[in-house]
């Protein structure tokens, strides 16, 4: 496994919309790895492949419940409205508002090729509407209600 180069604001590939997973194969298994391991080192809940520099539909997410690997996800269904603080790997130090559904159905692919669905609610609910405007090229900062900055963690 690897360590990989977290993308900040202002690299492109974090504004575009990214392609289809075409095939879950062995180094799309070790991507899921590496971004795991990066993401877990950086102290995140979640990474998604722009972040990393790969304009592909994955993310890995961790909000304390075990990892989720989705390939190609999608929400189909979203429940209810709550804003709350949101933060990113890609926008060190800042913080902002951020209005999201309160609950989401997210369909998905996982690394055995299986289609899984997941509803999930608070925390896990933001990280993935989170994490899924990645893969469309939208970053918190870009629909936050407000925004501040906060020092370093040292």
């Amino acid at each position: 496994m690897a360590l990989l180069d977290i993308k900040k604001a202002g690299a492109p590939v974090l504004k575009e919309v990214c392609a289809p997973v075409q095939r879950v194969d062995a180094k799309l298994k070790a991507l899921l790895d590496d971004m795991a391991e990066t993401m877990y080192k950086s102290n995140g809940i979640g990474l998604a492949a722009p972040q990393i520099g790969k304009a592909i539909r994955v993310v890995v997410i961790d909000v304390g419940e075990g990892l989720i690997e989705m390939i190609n996800p999608l929400i189909t269904h979203r429940e209810g409205k709550v804003i709350d603080s949101e933060g990113c790997l890609s926008v060190p130090n800042i913080f902002g508002d951020v209005e999201r559904a309160e609950k989401v159905t997210v369909e998905f692919t996982n690394r055995f090729g299986k289609r899984k669905k997941l509803k999930a609610e608070q925390l896990l609910a933001r990280c993935i509407q989170h994490e899924l405007d990645h893969l469309d090229g939208v970053l918190f900062i870009d629909i936050a209600k407000s925004l501040r900055q906060e020092a370093a963690n040292e």
